[in-house]
């Protein structure tokens, strides 16, 4: 397989996904979403699809698609849906594969699997997205524990939103981790304004898996 890379995050809502979209776009890679809870709004795959620029068949289909708007968990048991966390390999493909988790690392799959296991059994580089407002900094360091506790390899972390300086210098010091860079918030939200904030706050090399460090 080629080089696959994790996304994930301190929490939901956050723009990870809009990060993702960018990431993919950036490697000129695919796209994996391995479960969507919510099908009412558009999906993070639509989202992904929408936004970075990709040809359809790079947006790889979803293992679970769920309808609930709620933890994987949750929206599968109210659907009687057995999600099979040992089912989820990231698929092979001849470019890069950024794969997006759902909400930040400890969200459950299962009442007894979170996705940070599923992550930690992949042993795939991670970046972990990060708000740049109030409460980061704590939410950042204790992503970047749970991390290392499981021995997720971390590329780095990505913050999204207005500059806070101080917050990415601290956590980068205190988490000993290296800042990926900003991805600020966009409008108008378009293929072509993503595409080139990605460009102007992130270097490709930084997004190489020998990078990554427990």
């Amino acid at each position: 397989m080629s080089e696959a890379i994790v996304v994930t995050g301190t929490d939901t809502g956050i723009g990870k996904t809009v990060f993702a979209a960018g990431l993919a776009g950036f490697l000129d890679g695919f796209y994996w979403k391995p479960v969507q809870a919510g099908l009412a709004e558009e999906t993070d795959s639509e989202t992904v699809a929408r936004l970075a620029g990709l040809a359809p068949e790079r947006i790889l289909p979803e293992a679970w698609r769920l309808a609930l708007p709620a933890s994987p968990h949750l929206a599968a048991e109210q659907e009687g849906v057995a999600i099979d966390p040992a089912a989820l390999v990231p698929p092979a493909g001849p470019r890069p594969l950024v794969i997006e988790g759902a909400g930040g690392l400890l969200v459950p799959l299962t009442r007894q699997a979170l996705f940070a296991d599923v992550f930690a059994r992949w042993r795939l580089p991670a970046v972990l997205c990060a708000r740049t407002a109030l409460g980061t900094i704590n939410h950042t360091l204790l992503s970047l524990e749970a991390m290392r506790a499981r021995g997720i390899p971390i590329l780095g972390v990505a913050f999204i939103g207005e500059a806070h300086e101080e917050n990415a210098r601290i956590i980068g010091a205190l988490g000993n981790v290296k800042v990926l860079g900003r991805l600020p918030r966009l409008d108008p939200l378009t293929p072509e304004t993503l595409a080139a904030a990605f460009a102007s706050a992130f270097r490709r090399e930084d997004f190489d898996a020998r990078r990554a460090a427990a």
